[in-house]
Protein backbone atom coordinates (compact mmCIF):
# COMPACT_ATOMS: atom_id res chain seq x y z
CA UNK A 1 0.00 0.00 0.00
CA UNK A 2 1.50 3.50 -1.21
CA UNK A 3 -0.58 5.01 2.03
CA UNK A 4 -0.40 8.62 0.72
CA UNK A 5 -3.72 9.25 2.76
CA UNK A 6 -5.26 12.48 1.92
CA UNK A 7 -5.19 15.65 4.78
CA UNK A 8 -9.02 15.08 5.61
CA UNK A 9 -10.39 17.86 8.08
CA UNK A 10 -14.37 16.24 8.46
CA UNK A 11 -13.63 13.00 8.26
CA UNK A 12 -11.20 10.32 9.59
CA UNK A 13 -9.33 7.62 7.83
CA UNK A 14 -7.88 4.19 9.30
CA UNK A 15 -7.07 1.47 7.97
CA UNK A 16 -6.31 -1.59 9.80
CA UNK A 17 -5.95 -5.63 8.30
CA UNK A 18 -7.41 -4.55 5.11
CA UNK A 19 -9.72 -2.66 5.94
CA UNK A 20 -10.55 1.11 5.88
CA UNK A 21 -12.88 2.86 7.98
CA UNK A 22 -14.00 6.50 7.32
CA UNK A 23 -15.60 8.14 9.91
CA UNK A 24 -17.67 11.69 9.60
CA UNK A 25 -16.18 13.39 12.58
CA UNK A 26 -17.71 16.94 13.54
CA UNK A 27 -19.89 16.08 16.12
CA UNK A 28 -20.22 19.34 17.33
CA UNK A 29 -22.99 19.35 14.23
CA UNK A 30 -23.69 16.20 14.23
CA UNK A 31 -21.67 15.28 11.44
CA UNK A 32 -23.65 17.51 9.07
CA UNK A 33 -22.73 17.38 5.50
CA UNK A 34 -20.99 20.35 4.21
CA UNK A 35 -18.99 21.47 0.57
CA UNK A 36 -16.02 20.68 3.11
CA UNK A 37 -17.31 17.41 3.85
CA UNK A 38 -18.05 16.60 0.43
CA UNK A 39 -14.68 16.81 -0.73
CA UNK A 40 -13.25 14.89 2.04
CA UNK A 41 -15.17 12.18 1.41
CA UNK A 42 -14.50 11.85 -2.08
CA UNK A 43 -10.63 11.74 -1.38
CA UNK A 44 -11.26 9.30 1.30
CA UNK A 45 -13.17 7.34 -1.40
CA UNK A 46 -10.00 7.63 -3.82
CA UNK A 47 -7.75 6.38 -1.68
CA UNK A 48 -10.21 3.45 -0.34
CA UNK A 49 -10.44 2.74 -4.53
CA UNK A 50 -6.95 2.77 -5.33
CA UNK A 51 -5.54 1.16 -2.44
CA UNK A 52 -5.05 -2.45 -3.23
CA UNK A 53 -4.24 -3.08 1.08
CA UNK A 54 -7.74 -1.78 1.26
CA UNK A 55 -9.94 -4.58 0.55
CA UNK A 56 -13.50 -3.33 2.29
CA UNK A 57 -14.43 -0.28 3.36
CA UNK A 58 -16.67 0.78 6.57
CA UNK A 59 -18.34 4.07 6.62
CA UNK A 60 -19.87 5.24 9.82
CA UNK A 61 -19.88 8.36 11.93
CA UNK A 62 -18.78 10.15 15.02
CA UNK A 63 -21.89 9.65 18.03
CA UNK A 64 -23.97 11.37 18.45
CA UNK A 65 -25.18 10.82 15.18
CA UNK A 66 -24.70 9.16 11.87
CA UNK A 67 -25.17 12.15 9.70
CA UNK A 68 -27.88 15.09 10.65
CA UNK A 69 -27.97 16.42 7.20
CA UNK A 70 -27.23 19.39 5.09
CA UNK A 71 -25.53 21.90 7.54
CA UNK A 72 -27.66 24.22 8.15
CA UNK A 73 -25.46 27.17 9.70
CA UNK A 74 -26.41 29.61 6.53
CA UNK A 75 -29.90 29.18 7.60
CA UNK A 76 -33.04 30.67 5.36
CA UNK A 77 -30.23 30.75 2.45
CA UNK A 78 -28.86 26.98 3.16
CA UNK A 79 -31.33 26.21 -0.04
CA UNK A 80 -30.39 29.53 -1.72
CA UNK A 81 -30.43 29.76 -5.63
CA UNK A 82 -28.50 27.36 -7.36
CA UNK A 83 -25.17 28.05 -9.05
CA UNK A 84 -24.35 27.66 -12.56
CA UNK A 85 -22.25 24.68 -11.71
CA UNK A 86 -24.76 23.18 -9.49
CA UNK A 87 -25.76 19.11 -9.04
CA UNK A 88 -27.95 17.31 -6.68
CA UNK A 89 -25.42 14.51 -6.77
CA UNK A 90 -24.71 15.72 -3.53
CA UNK A 91 -21.64 13.09 -3.63
CA UNK A 92 -18.69 13.81 -5.88
CA UNK A 93 -17.77 10.26 -5.76
CA UNK A 94 -20.52 7.89 -4.94
CA UNK A 95 -20.01 4.50 -2.80
CA UNK A 96 -20.74 2.55 -6.22
CA UNK A 97 -17.62 3.48 -7.94
CA UNK A 98 -15.59 2.53 -4.96
CA UNK A 99 -14.52 -1.19 -6.30
CA UNK A 100 -14.49 -2.63 -3.04
CA UNK A 101 -17.33 -3.61 -1.25
CA UNK A 102 -18.62 -0.78 1.47
CA UNK A 103 -20.50 -1.29 4.54
CA UNK A 104 -22.89 1.69 5.87
CA UNK A 105 -22.14 1.33 9.91
CA UNK A 106 -25.18 3.76 10.84
CA UNK A 107 -24.99 3.95 14.64
CA UNK A 108 -26.62 7.29 14.91
CA UNK A 109 -29.26 9.93 13.06
CA UNK A 110 -29.23 9.66 9.04
CA UNK A 111 -31.51 12.41 7.91
CA UNK A 112 -31.39 13.66 4.29
CA UNK A 113 -28.50 13.31 2.67
CA UNK A 114 -27.17 11.52 5.65
CA UNK A 115 -29.93 8.61 4.36
CA UNK A 116 -28.85 8.42 1.29
CA UNK A 117 -25.38 8.51 1.45
CA UNK A 118 -25.82 5.27 3.41
CA UNK A 119 -28.09 3.80 0.80
CA UNK A 120 -25.23 4.05 -2.25
CA UNK A 121 -23.34 1.32 0.43
CA UNK A 122 -24.03 -1.65 -0.64
CA UNK A 123 -24.39 -3.49 2.96
CA UNK A 124 -26.46 -0.91 6.15
CA UNK A 125 -26.32 -1.78 9.77
CA UNK A 126 -28.89 0.77 11.46
CA UNK A 127 -29.39 1.29 15.13
CA UNK A 128 -32.44 0.67 16.41
CA UNK A 129 -33.20 3.57 18.44
CA UNK A 130 -31.86 6.12 16.17
CA UNK A 131 -33.98 8.68 13.42
CA UNK A 132 -33.97 7.92 9.47
CA UNK A 133 -35.54 10.20 6.47
CA UNK A 134 -35.03 11.69 3.28
CA UNK A 135 -36.75 15.17 5.24
CA UNK A 136 -35.95 17.58 1.93
CA UNK A 137 -39.64 17.57 0.82
CA UNK A 138 -40.36 19.05 4.56
CA UNK A 139 -37.26 21.84 3.61
CA UNK A 140 -39.17 23.15 0.31
CA UNK A 141 -36.81 21.09 -2.02
CA UNK A 142 -36.79 16.86 -2.45
CA UNK A 143 -34.41 14.51 -1.86
CA UNK A 144 -30.68 14.32 -3.76
CA UNK A 145 -28.01 12.31 -3.77
CA UNK A 146 -29.60 9.95 -6.39
CA UNK A 147 -32.24 9.16 -3.83
CA UNK A 148 -35.23 9.27 -6.73
CA UNK A 149 -33.21 6.33 -8.42
CA UNK A 150 -31.94 4.77 -5.80
CA UNK A 151 -35.26 4.21 -3.70
CA UNK A 152 -37.51 2.86 -6.58
CA UNK A 153 -35.22 0.11 -7.22
CA UNK A 154 -34.40 -0.81 -4.16
CA UNK A 155 -37.77 -1.48 -1.79
CA UNK A 156 -40.23 -0.05 -4.95
CA UNK A 157 -42.30 2.75 -6.14
CA UNK A 158 -44.72 2.18 -3.47
CA UNK A 159 -42.16 2.81 -0.42
CA UNK A 160 -39.84 4.99 -2.38
CA UNK A 161 -42.74 7.30 -2.20
CA UNK A 162 -43.29 7.02 1.29
CA UNK A 163 -39.99 8.18 2.36
CA UNK A 164 -39.45 10.97 -0.62
CA UNK A 165 -43.33 12.16 -0.49
CA UNK A 166 -44.05 12.64 2.95
CA UNK A 167 -40.47 13.51 4.24
CA UNK A 168 -41.11 11.56 7.61
CA UNK A 169 -38.45 10.04 9.71
CA UNK A 170 -38.77 6.65 11.08
CA UNK A 171 -36.49 4.06 13.44
CA UNK A 172 -34.85 1.14 13.07
CA UNK A 173 -37.30 -1.14 12.73
CA UNK A 174 -39.39 0.74 10.00
CA UNK A 175 -36.43 0.40 8.36
CA UNK A 176 -35.85 -3.21 8.10
CA UNK A 177 -39.34 -3.53 7.17
CA UNK A 178 -39.42 -1.10 4.34
CA UNK A 179 -35.72 -3.06 2.90
CA UNK A 180 -33.19 -0.34 3.37
CA UNK A 181 -31.38 -2.15 6.71
CA UNK A 182 -29.64 -5.37 6.17
CA UNK A 183 -29.46 -5.56 10.12
CA UNK A 184 -30.50 -3.68 12.68
CA UNK A 185 -28.48 -3.44 16.25
CA UNK A 186 -28.44 -1.14 19.49
CA UNK A 187 -26.41 1.52 18.41
CA UNK A 188 -23.40 0.33 20.55
CA UNK A 189 -22.96 -2.92 18.35
CA UNK A 190 -23.30 -1.45 14.94
CA UNK A 191 -19.76 -0.47 14.91
CA UNK A 192 -18.56 -3.62 15.77
CA UNK A 193 -20.76 -5.66 13.45
CA UNK A 194 -19.67 -3.99 10.11
CA UNK A 195 -15.96 -4.22 11.30
CA UNK A 196 -16.45 -8.25 11.50
CA UNK A 197 -18.54 -8.38 8.61
CA UNK A 198 -15.58 -6.01 6.82
CA UNK A 199 -13.00 -8.45 8.24
CA UNK A 200 -14.80 -11.27 6.89
CA UNK A 201 -14.82 -9.82 3.55
CA UNK A 202 -11.38 -9.16 3.72
CA UNK A 203 -9.61 -12.54 4.18
CA UNK A 204 -12.63 -14.48 2.48
CA UNK A 205 -13.52 -12.50 -0.50
CA UNK A 206 -11.10 -12.38 -3.15
CA UNK A 207 -10.82 -9.04 -4.17
CA UNK A 208 -11.09 -8.82 -7.85
CA UNK A 209 -14.42 -11.19 -7.91
CA UNK A 210 -15.67 -8.31 -4.80
CA UNK A 211 -15.14 -5.68 -6.83
CA UNK A 212 -16.80 -6.98 -10.54
CA UNK A 213 -19.55 -8.28 -8.65
CA UNK A 214 -20.40 -5.34 -6.92
CA UNK A 215 -19.93 -3.54 -10.11
CA UNK A 216 -22.54 -6.01 -11.75
CA UNK A 217 -24.73 -5.26 -9.31
CA UNK A 218 -24.76 -1.63 -9.72
CA UNK A 219 -25.06 -2.21 -13.44
CA UNK A 220 -27.63 -4.51 -13.52
CA UNK A 221 -30.20 -2.14 -12.87
CA UNK A 222 -29.81 -0.74 -16.22
CA UNK A 223 -29.36 -3.39 -18.17
CA UNK A 224 -31.89 -6.50 -19.23
CA UNK A 225 -31.92 -10.19 -19.18
CA UNK A 226 -29.42 -10.66 -21.91
CA UNK A 227 -27.32 -7.77 -20.62
CA UNK A 228 -26.81 -8.86 -17.66
CA UNK A 229 -25.58 -12.48 -18.83
CA UNK A 230 -23.45 -10.81 -21.30
CA UNK A 231 -21.50 -8.80 -18.40
CA UNK A 232 -21.39 -12.29 -16.20
CA UNK A 233 -19.75 -14.39 -19.15
CA UNK A 234 -17.24 -10.97 -19.52
CA UNK A 235 -16.45 -10.78 -15.86
CA UNK A 236 -16.37 -14.86 -15.69
CA UNK A 237 -13.76 -14.71 -18.32
CA UNK A 238 -11.55 -12.39 -16.38
CA UNK A 239 -11.62 -14.30 -13.31
CA UNK A 240 -11.75 -17.75 -14.94
CA UNK A 241 -7.95 -19.66 -14.68
CA UNK A 242 -6.51 -16.38 -13.14
CA UNK A 243 -4.65 -17.52 -9.95
CA UNK A 244 -7.49 -16.83 -7.51
CA UNK A 245 -9.71 -18.80 -9.49
CA UNK A 246 -7.15 -21.75 -8.51
CA UNK A 247 -6.27 -20.66 -5.04
CA UNK A 248 -9.91 -20.15 -3.45
CA UNK A 249 -10.03 -23.85 -4.52
CA UNK A 250 -7.04 -24.93 -2.97
CA UNK A 251 -7.86 -23.10 0.15
CA UNK A 252 -11.03 -24.86 0.57
CA UNK A 253 -10.10 -27.81 0.13
CA UNK A 254 -7.13 -27.28 2.49
CA UNK A 255 -9.20 -26.16 5.04
CA UNK A 256 -7.17 -22.73 5.58
CA UNK A 257 -7.64 -19.06 4.99
CA UNK A 258 -7.29 -18.30 0.94
CA UNK A 259 -3.90 -15.84 0.23
CA UNK A 260 -5.44 -14.22 -2.80
CA UNK A 261 -3.14 -11.93 -4.75
CA UNK A 262 -5.32 -10.42 -7.41
CA UNK A 263 -5.13 -6.44 -7.08
CA UNK A 264 -8.22 -5.05 -7.84
CA UNK A 265 -6.05 -2.20 -9.68
CA UNK A 266 -5.20 -4.46 -12.49
CA UNK A 267 -8.75 -5.13 -13.53
CA UNK A 268 -9.59 -4.23 -17.06
CA UNK A 269 -11.68 -1.20 -17.46
CA UNK A 270 -15.32 -2.68 -18.37
CA UNK A 271 -17.05 -1.64 -21.93
CA UNK A 272 -19.25 0.92 -21.57
CA UNK A 273 -22.94 0.22 -20.50
CA UNK A 274 -24.13 2.03 -23.60
CA UNK A 275 -22.71 -0.90 -25.41
CA UNK A 276 -25.08 -3.61 -24.33
CA UNK A 277 -28.74 -1.01 -23.67
CA UNK A 278 -28.09 -0.32 -27.40
CA UNK A 279 -27.79 -3.83 -28.57
CA UNK A 280 -31.08 -6.82 -29.49
CA UNK A 281 -30.94 -9.75 -27.37
CA UNK A 282 -29.75 -12.35 -29.99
Amino acid sequence: MTDIRPSLATVRLDVSDGVATITLDVPDKRNAFSSAMRADLAAAYRFCDREDEVRAVILTGTPPAFCAGADLTPGEATFGEPGSDFSAAGLEVPAWDVRKPMIAAVNGHAIGIGLTMALQCELRIFATDAKYGVVQARRGVLGDAYSHWLLPRMIGTARAAEILLTGSTFDGARAMALGIANQVLDASEVVPAATALAHDIAVNVAPQAAALSKQLLWESWDLDRAGVGRRETEYHRVLMGAEDSREGVRAFLDRRPPRWTGKVSELPMPEPLASDLSEEPS
